[in-house]
């Protein structure tokens, strides 16, 4: 078959490589129709990462189970589904309290799409197997577009997930989002208007993505550089930057008793303010994206039309064309399909 292998920084190729097995009962093999990249596979192919090399590229797709490992599957050959980021049980003491992303049937962070956990595949490829596929994966819904839906394995949960906890527990909180990557923020965005913010604020130093913002709902700040703090009553602050600058606004913007959920992924150390922060008292919230139990919550929205990610997308375009568009990628998520 063939995969999309990241080897460095810029090195990006298709190879052909041995496909995937059933190997273990449960075990599903899935034909990725609809991939999107991630702000993280941006950075994962033009610039160095913590990840050994090489890799396949890709954890965001929707595809069509092929194969099925046993008969007690819920699930059936030629189903559209969801295919999460990351590798998980279903089962083990993690899994059980809705955090899939720190399995603990499998290596830390193990996931599609790069190194970190052993090597699972890639979401380009042209086939993946997916073990535990009932547990995993989510059927998509007969009215949802596999290219809109694409990103719902990682970024687009990530953004509903960035804010949902918050607008249950106090509907018509404030919300400001920290943007600057190419379509989380926005994402989040979408995400706080959908499920009832009170008001969505959004920075970023990009004019073309404060415009965006703009379109969907949010009061938009264009900065030059990212302030020190924004003065505002933001009882839910969402760092979708990926700049130590916008780490550092997020936090100390955050009003006391607030929550900072940072959504962005940093392969070093940003500084933590902590002085600061021990002056207000805020909640903060890290980690993975737990895609698999909040996937069906997302479709929904989709399927009703209450959650729109189309604006942000970019494409779709062909697989073909995947290692020109991803060397110089537009703004946006580009999101590829195969007929």
């Amino acid at each position: 078959m063939q995969s999309l292998v990241v080897s460095g920084p810029r090195g990006l190729e298709w190879q052909d490589r041995p496909a995937p097995r059933l190997t273990a009962p449960g075990d599903a093999l899935v034909r990725p129709i609809a991939s999107s990249a991630c702000d993280l596979d941006r950075r994962l192919v033009v610039s160095p990462a913590p990840f050994a090399t090489p890799f396949a590229l890709g954890h965001e797709a929707v595809g069509e189970i092929v194969d099925l490992a046993g008969d007690d599957s819920p699930l059936r050959v030629g189903q559209r589904v969801v295919i999460p980021w990351h590798i998980s049980c279903g089962t083990c003491e993690n899994c059980r309290r809705d955090l899939p992303g720190a399995c603990g049937s499998v290596p830390r962070l193990a996931s599609y799409g790069t190194s970190a956990g052993g090597l699972w595949g890639g979401l380009f490829d042209e086939l993946v197997r997916v073990p535990w596929a009932s547990y995993n994966l989510t059927p998509l819904p007969r009215g949802v577009d596999p290219v809109v839906a694409a990103s719902a394995s990682d970024n687009l949960t990530d953004a509903f997930q960035a804010v949902r906890p918050t607008l249950d527990a106090q509907p018509g909180a404030d919300v400001l989002v920290v943007g600057g990557t190419a379509s989380l923020g926005l994402l989040v965005v979408l995400s706080a208007v959908a499920l009832g913010a009170g008001s969505v604020t959004y920075l970023d130093v990009d004019e073309a993505r404060c415009a965006q913002a703009a379109a969907a709902g949010a009061t938009v700040i264009a900065a030059d550089a990212y302030p020190d703090r924004l003065d505002g009553p933001f009882d839910l602050v969402v760092d979708a930057s990926a700049a130590s600058a916008g780490f550092r606004c997020a936090l100390l913007s955050t009003r006391p008793g607030g929550t900072c959920v940072i959504r962005s992924v940093y392969f070093g150390e940003p500084r933590l303010p902590y002085f600061s922060l021990y002056g207000t008292g805020i909640t903060l919230v890290v980690g993975p994206p737990h895609a698999s139990p909040h996937v069906p919550g997302v479709l929904r929205l989709v399927e009703d039309g209450t959650l729109d990610p189309a604006p942000v997308l970019a494409g779709p375009f062909g697989y073909e064309d995947a290692v020109e568009v991803l060397l110089d990628p537009p703004p946006g998520k580009p999101v590829f399909a195969r007929p």
